[in-house]
């Protein structure tokens, strides 16, 4: 009888990571900026505080301490439609280079526009 092996997610590269400022350039927040909350590798999507808000209608549950209503919460937004933001508030294509960083040489983000390093470490 033959194994069926399952198959592995396809992990696609992101320029964008937790905790980055992100700028929308595409959608109906064109324009907004926001904190990136999480990056789904394999869908290649992010969510990111306060843009792509919808409504939720949830049911009331006592026992979970949950509230019963109307609720508006982030929904994932494609990569593609962001940008990342450096410092000066200036949204960025993403570069690398390679750092000396503790006597050992490491690949750093760097922002195209201004070769400012990216990475916070």
């Amino acid at each position: 009888m033959a194994r069926v092996e399952a198959k592995r997610p396809v992990l696609r590269k992101t320029r964008i990571r937790k905790d980055d400022l992100v700028k929308v350039i595409a959608g109906r927040d064109k324009g907004k900026t926001g904190k990136v909350l999480s990056v789904n590798r394999e869908k290649g999507t992010a969510l990111v505080e306060g843009i792509n808000l919808v409504k939720r209608h949830t049911r009331a549950n006592p026992r979970q301490g949950i509230k019963g209503g109307i609720a508006e919460r982030e929904s994932p937004i494609h990569l593609s439609n962001l940008m990342l933001v450096t410092s000066d508030g200036k949204p960025t294509r993403v570069g690398y280079r390679i750092e000396v960083v503790g006597g050992r040489p490491r690949r750093v983000r760097v922002a195209k526009k201004t070769g400012e390093v990216l990475d916070k470490k």
